[in-house]
């Protein structure tokens, strides 16, 4: 599988990578579908101490045994919350990122985080504060690179503008193109990588698009009403052919942005793995199909979340 460096960091991140959150419970379920992934080339793996009140560090942990040194692995942290109770509370806080490292690492049996991100923000974090623990995290070797997940522009910027981060992860699809509205241009510019999550829009641009659409879509997405989703994915659904599955389209479709260093994708089954990877075997896309999904979906802006 190609390799897109990660910013300007010396990390090298697969162009598909496994995005951790709906593993699931079972060690053994885990840790089938994170082999397949690897084997088949994936070398990014995406948790967060959140996921599961830290039970998903715990399992991802024990699924990449003897496999470290093969691996790059992600985690996030800014929400406190205690392990495996209900509810947490949002602490951006010096004191409780340096904690917080120390717990994902004993969970994930690691002795170091390859990429670090803060899981949120908003702009009136205390944003100095955070970056400094999160470089104090790189000089004392816990951590190599560290970025961002956010969705919120004000908050991206702040970030690009006083911090090294190396990586945004935010949600991207063929569906959602508001990042290509005010963010993409200006991490390109800034040599920064987009860790593109969501890439088959809740399903809604997978092999089961339409079922998809009838369980998730009928209020609508963004600023698609359920009768503009339909027509979309009707227009969708003619791209799939034996030159490429409809997941294979969606995940080259971020891939073609210049700062996007990987796709993101979940999964809850090997099956669900084994779709995502039909990526390596599709035709290359072409700029005129690129151009087409352009045409007949919507250039979104982000609103409520800034």
């Amino acid at each position: 599988m190609n390799k897109r460096q990660l910013g300007s960091s010396d990390i090298y991140l697969s162009e598909l990578s496994l995005g951790c959150m709906s593993l699931g419970r079972d060690p053994k379920v885990a840790k089938s579908i994170i082999d397949r992934a690897l084997n088949a080339g994936v070398n990014y793996l995406d948790t967060a101490d959140l996921y599961d009140f830290g039970e998903n560090e715990r399992i991802v942990g024990e699924a990449i045994k003897g496999r470290r040194e093969d691996l790059i692995i992600g985690t996030k942290a800014g929400n406190k919350f205690t392990p495996r109770e209900q509810g947490w509370t949002w602490d951006p806080s010096k004191s409780h990122i340096k904690s917080a490292v120390k717990d994902s690492l004993q969970r994930l049996g690691i002795d170091y985080i390859d990429l670090y991100q803060l899981h949120g923000g908003t702009i009136d974090d205390p944003i100095d504060e955070t970056i400094e623990a999160f470089e104090e995290l790189k000089q004392d070797g816990l951590i190599r690179e560290y970025g961002i997940s956010s969705i919120r522009p004000n908050v991206i910027k702040e970030f690009v503008k006083k911090s090294n981060i190396v990586s945004v992860m935010m949600q991207y699809n063929a569906l959602d193109r508001r990042p290509e509205e005010e963010i993409l241009e200006l991490l390109n510019k800034n040599s920064i990588s987009v860790l593109a999550r969501g890439p088959m829009a809740k399903g809604m641009l997978s092999s089961q698009a339409q079922q998809k659409i009838n369980q998730k879509g009928q209020e609508g997405f963004l600023d698609y009403s359920f009768e503009e989703l339909k027509a979309v994915i009707d227009k969708w659904m003619d791209y799939e052919s034996g030159e490429r599955t409809l997941e294979a389209l969606a995940l080259q479709y971020i891939l073609h942005q210049e700062p996007v260093a990987t796709a993101v994708f979940g999964a809850s089954s090997v099956k669900q793995v084994e779709e995502n990877l039909s990526y390596l075997e599709a035709s290359p896309l072409t700029e005129q199909i690129f151009g087409e999904i352009q045409a007949m979906t919507k250039q979104l802006t982000y609103k409520k979340h800034r």
